[in-house]
């Protein structure tokens, strides 16, 4: 999730001056571990608008385009782009998802899904890239219906200034 200091997640084109092949060399290495997406409604549709046209060497625009996607929303009533449309509760389809073998999903942007997903103890990792950057406006990743204890796994820091966080959340 690509984050500001202070919180936001909307519409991420800030992100722009930050990245560099650090950044790249994260978000290849995610992607590349992950056998599906997990997207909501917003998400998908500027992805699947922009990545089926994209090509580039090291296989990123084609791995993102092979990868099955599995897309929350209420009012979709179709899906392309490899992807398939979750049932109305959500909840339930993404705990079927992690119960299958080898389902590593990944979720990009998709603020609303995942503070659903975390209502319902559904995250397992959150990978946070913290721009050095402040907004005091926007859409923000954490709230009170969405308020979650965790576990710093790992951190570091890019050339950029983009802090690299790894979360696990605190269960009892």
């Amino acid at each position: 999730m690509y984050l500001t200091l202070d919180g936001v997640m909307e519409n991420p084109a800030w992100t722009g001056p930050y990245f560099n092949e650090e950044v790249g060399k994260a978000q290849r290495d995610l992607l590349f571990a992950s056998d599906a997406l997990l997207l909501g409604r917003v998400t998908y549709q500027g992805f699947a608008a922009a990545w089926p046209t994209m090509t580039d060497e090291d296989g990123f625009a084609d791995r993102m385009n092979a990868l099955p996607k599995f897309v929350a929303s209420r009012t979709l009533k179709a899906a392309e782009w490899n992807a398939t449309l979750l049932p109305a509760d959500v909840a339930e389809a993404v705990r079927e998802l992690r119960e299958q073998n080898g389902q590593n999903l990944l979720i990009y942007g998709s603020g609303q899904l995942v503070r659903t997903l975390m209502q319902h103890d559904l995250i397992d990792e959150y990978r946070l890239m913290v721009h050095p950057l402040v907004l005091g406006v926007g859409l923000r990743l954490f709230t009170e219906e969405a308020a979650a204890t965790l576990e710093l796994v790992s951190s570091y820091a890019t050339s950029s200034g983009v802090l690299m966080l790894t979360y696990r959340p605190v269960r009892s």
